[in-house]
Formats: C-alpha cells, structure tokens, sequence
C-alpha cells in the first residue's frame, strides 16, 4: 500500500465527531444551510485545521492578508453569523446547542467570543464588489450582524440524503487513494455539469498524476445553477462511458458555493488538499459568477502566495475548445487556429439549446450528458 505524499493544512486531519453524551443545552442557535454545511465541514476535516468557527484575530487576518492569525494561508472567512436580538441572549463562555432548520440539535459550540465585521470592506476584500446583485454579497449582506466564535463539535455523521454511495470524507479520501496506490491525486472542483472543456483538461492533468478526485459541491448554490442530483447523472454516465473506471474517484464536496472567484479558488484547493489531492486544476473563470472577476484572475493570485506556501500544487488551464483544424479538444496554447475554427458555446446559448430539446454539437457535449439535461429541463 502506498503512502500520499501531501499532509492535511496545518499538519492534522481535525476530527471534531463527538456523540453526544451530555443533557441538552437550554439555548439553542439554528443553522441555515450554508452554517450546517461549514459545521460538517469543520467537524469532519474538511476546513483543517479550524476547529470551530473563526474568531475576530482569524477573520481579520483573513479578510485583510488571507492567512489566518498564525499566519497560515486561507483565503475565505468561516463564520457563525447571527442577529444582534440572538446574540443578546447569549454569553461568552456557554456551551450554546446547534439545531437544523428542523430544529434538530446537531451539535454544540463552545461560545468564546461575540463580535461584529464590516460587511463592506468583507465584501471587498473577499469578493472584489460590494454589488448586492453578487450572489456572495447578497448573502454576507443578509446574514445577521453578530458572529459567534468557537470551537463546535458534530453529534453524528448521517448519510446524505441524496447521494450516500458517494459521501466519502477526508479520512476515507486519504485511505482510498493509499489502497489504490496513488501518491499523486488532482482535484477537480465543479459546480456545473461536465462538458467536452472540463473533461479535456481533466485528462490532460491525469497524464502527469495517478489519479483524478472528481469532487462536485453539492451544498448551496444559485437557484438557476444546475440542481445537483442532475449534475450527480451527468458524472455518472460519463465516467462510466468516457474514463478509466480504476483512475477516477467521484465524490461529493458538501460545501456551499461563495462565488468568490479567485479567493475561492485558493479555499478550494485547500480544502482538496484536506481530502489528500496533491493536485488541483485551475480553469477559467475558476468559481466566479457574471462579469465580477477576470479570465485568469483565479490563477493570477495563486502568486500572491511564496512557493510551496499553499502545500498543493495548481495545474493551470486555459479556455479549452474543440479545433475543427486538428479536428480535437485543444487550447490557445496547443491550436494554430483562428478563432471561427473554434467551436465554444457560450452557457446562455447551451442552456437555450436545452430548454428546445436540442441536442449541443457532439464537440461541445457528450450526447449522454445532454440527454440528461434536456429530460431534466422537460421536467421543470
């Protein structure tokens, strides 16, 4: 069995799963979507080496220099945001309980501290906008005004309740890469379905690694993005038809998507470096959301960082196309054609294509994964 060679951010794989062998605390704070994902996220090491959510030392650190107060990198805040009215009824120093929207007590929080940001220079800083019609800055701008610091532990770890078979945490990540002998792994991150694009540069980066981590996040998305179960379709039938069964893990990131552009494409590849990827590909447009980020701004401020500083590797991709000269998937950097040579379509024209029931060109889309779009489409 081989060993990885890349260890967890910070050095420890944090395991913060404890079950719960205390009485209920009597107060109680609900977590929306995107907090109960960054606590399972938390608990299961997925955010080494937090242990709980940021205090203001790390979020400041963070906001302004990405790294924490100890100086290590990491790019986006991870915070308990509540309303003053629930902060009020709160002291430091309580063990506060942690409920589902159903009002099911998941965990605890050991409250250390209470303190408020400045949502604007978050948004800045974070985002490069203070535009509310970002979808990352509408919800910094909605959560409430008070954050709740400190360590948190998860009473169980449920299987998702949508995709189970593909629950596969850091631990078991790091465990199934050794068992098939990888020491080199690249992580791809996606929040879309696969088109011809993604699955070229998937392929071009499993020439130089052992394996590919296909990782989707499956948390909370924009409501017009792709819904997840579809998306979960699209990769199934394509691994399946088009990759080596025995080079290719699926599995599902829990996250919930920020939109930060080039910020999230540092988060991103720490939190695949927390899951044993040596590796992690950078495309175009990596993470961002409308006109907010440029091209190649994703990969740009992987130089803000010193060498090795980031402890993963990022493999850069340009925008990729089919060649109707080579007649083959290629880049700027590897086609001689012009540019009415190059088949790409843009998403808006894709998704229309859909909405009518027709099929994308076979050198934009896998005809299976566009089959699964349109039946989808029909359905809503």
């Amino acid at each position: 069995m081989s060993t990885l060679t890349i260890a967890p951010h910070g050095g420890t794989l944090i395991n913060r799963i404890r079950p719960n062998q205390q009485s209920e605390p009597t107060k109680r704070v609900r977590l929306d979507e995107r907090a109960l994902s960054d606590l399972e996220l938390i608990a299961i090491g997925g955010f080494s080496p937090l242990i709980g959510f940021m205090g203001s030392a790390d979020y400041h650190a963070v906001v302004e220099t990405m790294h924490l107060a100890s100086g290590l990198a990491w790019s986006i805040p991870i915070v308990l945001a509540v309303s003053t009215e629930v902060a009020d009824g709160l002291e430091v120093g309580e063990t506060l309980g942690l409920e589902d929207k159903t009002g099911k007590l998941v965990g605890l929080i050991e409250l250390t501290e209470k303190f408020t940001t400045d949502k604007t220079r978050e948004a800045e800083m974070v985002y490069r906008t203070t535009d509310v019609a970002h979808p990352g800055v509408k919800v910094l701008y909605d959560q409430g005004d008070v954050c709740l610091a400190g360590p948190v532990v998860l009473f169980e770890r449920t299987p998702h309740p949508l995709f189970p078979a593909y629950q596969v945490d850091p631990a078991d990540s790091r465990a199934a890469f050794a068992e098939r002998g990888w020491r080199t792994v690249v992580g791809f991150q996606t929040r879309n379905p696969i088109h011809r694009a993604h699955e070229y540069i998937q392929k071009a980066a499993m020439e130089i690694v052992d394996g590919l981590f296909l990782h989707p996040l499956v948390g909370a998305t924009k409501s017009d993005d792709v819904p997840a179960n579809v998306r979960m379709r699209c990769y199934e039938v394509l691994i399946e038809k088009y990759y080596p069964l025995n080079r290719v893990i699926l599995a599902i990131n829990p996250a919930a998507m920020r939109y930060a552009g080039p910020r999230e494409a540092i988060f991103h590849a720490l939190v695949r470096k927390n899951y044993g990827c040596t590796h992690f590909i950078v495309g175009r447009d990596h993470a961002g959301v409308g006109d907010y980020y440029g091209t190649y701004d994703a990969q740009y401020i992987f130089n803000e960082f010193a060498p090795g500083e980031l402890g993963i590797t990022p493999l850069m991709f340009e925008h990729a196309f089919y060649c109707k000269r080579i007649n083959g998937m290629a880049t700027a950097k590897t086609s001689p054609s012009a540019p009415d040579e190059r088949i790409h379509l843009s998403g808006t024209k894709v998704r229309e294509m859909l909405r009518n029931g027709i099929m994308p060109p076979p050198e934009f889309s896998r005809p299976e994964v566009a089959q699964i779009l349109i039946d989808a489409m029909r359905i809503s």
